[in-house]
């Protein structure tokens, strides 16, 4: 059938921010990856309204829009997910979310083990467990969040691929727990990509714009805080 599908991937969940337009039939049109200090919400509306420019599309084109949904940096997710709304609103466009993690995960290509650490500060972070070979991608922990160097000394006897932006920021730490069980990737892909979201948006469930959430999993700081005073 001539019938195509166009999809536009929006992934603010980390300090890098990344958008990409996937046609079905003629795969990967475009993908903007920005890993500056500005805030996204300055970033993103010109990245994708360029990239709608150069490959000569528009929002009615589309039959999805792809966003993470974290975890990650709260505010981030939230201009993601800020401007998906926006772009469908009114519009019969099917929304797709996916977790950071998972996506992460994905990426990499490894025979193995592979952790994704996201980095949540102050020597904590967002991570989960993936069991991949060639073909296929499988979680094999809930995602969790935690202090690294725990989660570290409980990994330490398995050879673990990292990805994620922790990976870098906490890469000695790693290294002094794991040794030579710690493979790195090339600091160019460890970021997610709006680009590999796109592609899997294909197979993704639509879900209600509406009730788009960011994936709280841990509590926030100051939730923490309110419950400890109760």
């Amino acid at each position: 059938s001539c019938w195509k599908m166009l999809v536009l991937a929006i992934d603010t969940s980390t300090k890098a921010g990344s958008v990409a337009l996937f046609d079905d039939k003629k795969g990967l049109l475009g993908e903007i990856i920005i890993n500056i200090d500005r805030n996204h919400s300055d970033t993103m509306m010109k990245a994708i309204d360029y990239l709608f420019e150069i490959s000569k599309k528009k929002i009615d084109d589309l039959s999805k829009i792809a966003v993470t949904e974290g975890p990650g940096s709260f505010t981030g997710i939230r201009v993601g997910m800020g401007i998906v709304k926006g772009l469908v609103f009114g519009k019969n466009i099917e929304v797709v979310s996916m977790n950071t993690l998972d996506l992460l995960a994905e990426e990499v290509i490894f025979e193995g083990e592979v952790v994704p650490l996201i980095d949540a500060r102050k020597g904590r972070v967002y991570y989960s467990i993936y069991e991949k070979n060639a073909s296929k991608t499988k979680r094999i922990l809930n995602y969790m969040d935690g202090e690294l160097e725990k989660i570290l000394e409980t990994l330490k006897n398995r050879k673990i691929c990292f990805t994620g932006d922790a990976s870098y920021i906490y890469k000695n730490e790693i290294i002094n727990i794991m040794g030579e069980n710690a493979i790195f990737l090339p600091e160019s892909r460890i970021l997610p990509r709006a680009s590999i979201l796109a592609e899997k948006a294909l197979n993704l469930e639509k879900v209600n714009p509406i009730i788009l959430e960011p994936y709280y999993h841990s509590k926030t700081q100051a939730e923490r805080e309110k419950e400890n005073k109760k």
